[in-house]
């Protein structure tokens, strides 16, 4: 791997330096295209009679960080540049700059004068806004690439490589494309599917979402609801757990609790429910033992145990002081969130709990933010 990894090194500025030379042609991707081939990158499209020339916007799934450059190896297509500076980065990478740093509509309004000039390559966009495995399910589709023009063109694309997953969450475009001169080969499958126009008085979110059901189903997984922002949400919390004191591998071996010897003989997934069930002990002192063994036994995790417990997810009957006189007391707002189904204590904060379910979502979600932010200080504290 690292023989080749330092051989398409060298061939790759060479493929760089054709792409940039040449002008845009059939020659011209046929040979950026064989090129490839030698770094390891194989490109495979099935039905290209589907694709229509008379389509400007191309809409796919994203999985890599190249696949704007995949595609363009078989039809001249654009990619507009939607994060990181301007520059020559972004230039070598094959978008195209804009010089639109506002917001989404006043971006929606240039490629929709760009698409209204025949002269000028179709758009390849990605909705998902984020790249994923491909191998579960599609991120649900931003609306804005769909009201630029009333008619696009899907493209699924699959990804497959040997030894190594292909990219991997919180991963930068650079380690990518190591990884890609590292393993042996990468093989992108490229389907074009038949051209789908807008309806009549149809939305533009619809519109993504009929789009999005039809390229899940063309590549066998799940549509989603989930977007590239609870994605982002999603890698901050695990880096946040993995900087937790009770996460799990965070502590040193000599720093973790020894097993009592009554765990002596008992089978391994048991000693470990247990171990993580005095974490969750520790953090949350009045919650029964074997409540928190049973939750645990469902989630495997540490941190959504306490999350449930504390959202109130789990119904218990907190225990007496007298259970738990070695641990500390529970402060009111944990009190509040675990037992809050009871509703009999008031979570501290600088307005006092209401008494009853509020009416209004903001309401209700401004008291679920006070009461985080209150464990979260007992926490911290």
């Amino acid at each position: 791997g690292l023989c080749l990894l330092v051989l398409r090194l060298f061939i790759g500025v060479h493929v760089f330096l054709v792409s940039c030379a040449l002008p845009d042609s059939v020659l011209r991707r046929f040979i950026v295209r064989v090129m490839c081939s030698v770094l390891g990158l194989f490109v495979r499209q099935s039905d290209p009679r589907l694709r229509d020339v008379n389509v400007r916007v191309y809409i796919a799934n994203h999985v890599t960080q190249f696949d704007h450059n995949v595609i363009n190896l078989l039809t001249s297509c654009n990619t507009p540049a939607l994060n990181g500076a301007p520059g020559f980065i972004c230039w070598s990478r094959g978008f195209m700059e804009l010089g639109v740093t506002g917001s989404r509509a006043e971006l929606v309004d240039s490629l929709k004068v760009y698409s209204s000039h025949r002269g000028n390559p179709p758009l390849l966009l990605f909705p998902e806004e984020a790249a994923t495995n491909g191998r579960a399910g599609l991120l649900r589709f931003s609306s804005w690439p769909f009201s630029i023009l009333d008619v696009v063109q899907p493209v699924a694309l699959q990804v497959q490589r040997p030894l190594i997953t292909v990219s991997v969450a919180d991963s930068s475009w650079i380690t990518e494309l190591l990884w890609t001169f590292f393993v042996p080969f990468t093989v992108y499958q490229v389907r074009w599917m038949p051209s789908v126009p807008r309806r009549a008085e149809e939305l533009s979110e619809d519109f993504a979402l009929r789009v999005q059901e039809l390229l899940a189903m063309e590549l066998g997984v799940v549509s989603t609801r989930l977007t590239a922002a609870d994605k982002t949400e999603h890698m901050k919390r695990l880096r946040h757990t993995s900087l937790l004191p009770f996460a799990p591998g965070s502590q040193p071996l000599a720093a973790r609790p020894r097993m009592p010897s009554s765990l002596t003989g008992v089978a391994p997934e048991d000693v470990r429910i247990t171990a993580m069930a005095q974490r969750v002990k520790e953090v949350l002192p009045h919650v029964p033992l074997e409540v928190i063994r049973i939750d645990l036994a469902q989630t495997n995790c540490v941190d959504t145990t306490i999350a449930n417990l504390l959202e109130g997810g789990v119904p218990f009957f907190p225990e007496s002081k007298e259970a738990g006189t070695d641990l500390p007391a529970p402060s009111a707002s944990q009190a509040a969130a675990a037992s809050g189904i009871q509703g009999s204590v008031a979570v501290p904060s600088s307005k006092p709990a209401t008494k009853q379910f509020a009416k209004s979502p903001v309401e209700r979600h401004l008291s679920l933010q006070e009461r985080k932010r209150a464990l979260y200080d007992y926490a911290r504290r």
